[in-house]
């Protein structure tokens, strides 16, 4: 899924399969914010450090602590949430499941406001941050899209996941809505700090006089949906595998409807402080261990993500 660092980019974007059925059981990696405890967190199938593969390519306090804390916006199913039973699930989570069992260690994930948490990584409250983030050149180098100034140290990225943005409005009341332009005059819910924030304020420069676009920002996007839903706004825009999931999924599939085509088609990477390199090439091999050993595919098709699927990882793919 940037306190002014944008979760999408405006680089060109490629498609993503809606999203299929989605299982919810089984067994997830859990953390932080009282979800689960660090003994649940251990059972959950990561490897002990001494029989992982990977274990020796973390840095020495990493290993010692046996846990990666992770910074996350746990509201952006499918990508990752909270189930019904409160536990963390999704995309992200299985991922980091299975990087665990290279790595020898839990992944701890800590819930945050999705445009603070490369405040908290640059802070250590995190070790890295996963959420469905768009690596991009303005996080990389640490600067505010809207204003073209740093805002601090930027972060390097592990690439795993190609996504794109898309736009949904209520069921059968589209308004005309296909394509950003048909935005203008229109009034549409994002969720803050996100490319589709981005996105967003610049259609609204494009607007011409007496239609202007109105942008309403949220903590979260299913705050954006409640929104929608109660007719507040004409539209949402979101991450494509997160829209495909609300449409599908919402009021049994009769809330939303996906209008036009998804853009914007960037990698989705995990932050890393550009100081742990470290910390950061470790996660690379243990996501290329995953690609090569099926692993990958499986949670990927398990979420509906298979389309957006990488051959390998690669460190700041993001333009």
């Amino acid at each position: 899924m940037t306190a002014s660092s944008t979760r999408r980019t405006t680089a060109a974007r490629s498609r993503l399969a809606a999203v299929g059925a989605i299982a919810v059981a089984g067994a997830l990696l859990l953390t932080g914010c009282g979800d689960q405890t660090k003994d649940k967190n251990k059972d959950s199938g990561s490897a002990s450090a001494d029989s992982a593969p990977l274990a020796g390519k973390l840095p020495q306090d990493i290993r010692g602590k046996g846990k990666i804390r992770v910074g996350s916006d746990i509201a952006y199913a499918p990508v990752e949430y909270k189930d019904s039973a409160g536990k963390v699930v999704g995309l992200d989570p299985d991922l980091a499941e299975a990087l665990g069992k290279q790595l020898g260690v839990t992944f701890e994930f800590q819930n945050g406001t999705f445009d603070a948490l490369l405040t908290g990584l640059r802070s250590d409250r995190y070790d890295i941050a996963m959420s469905a983030m768009t690596d991009n050149k303005n996080r990389q180098e640490g600067v505010d899209p809207e204003t073209g100034k740093h805002v601090g140290e930027g972060v390097d990225f592990v690439d795993y996941l190609t996504a794109g943005v898309s736009i949904y409005t209520r069921k059968g009341d589209t308004e005309g809505i296909k394509t950003w332009t048909d935005l203008c005059g229109k009034k549409l819910a994002v969720q803050r700090g996100t490319t589709s924030d981005d996105l967003a304020k610049q259609q609204a420069k494009k607007c011409p006089k007496g239609k202007k676009l109105s942008i309403e920002a949220f903590d979260d996007n299913q705050q954006a949906q409640t929104r929608l839903r109660s007719g507040g706004v004409d539209a949402v825009s979101a991450d494509f595998p997160v829209a495909a999931y609300a449409v599908k999924t919402s009021g049994g599939g009769k809330d939303f409807e996906l209008v036009g085509d998804q853009v914007e088609a960037a990698p989705y990477g995990i932050a890393v402080s550009k100081d742990e390199t470290q910390l950061r090439d470790a996660l690379q091999a243990a996501m290329d261990a995953i690609i090569k050993n099926g692993e990958y595919q499986k949670i990927l098709e398990k979420w509906g993500a298979q389309d957006g699927a990488v051959k390998q990882s690669v460190i700041n793919g993001g333009k």
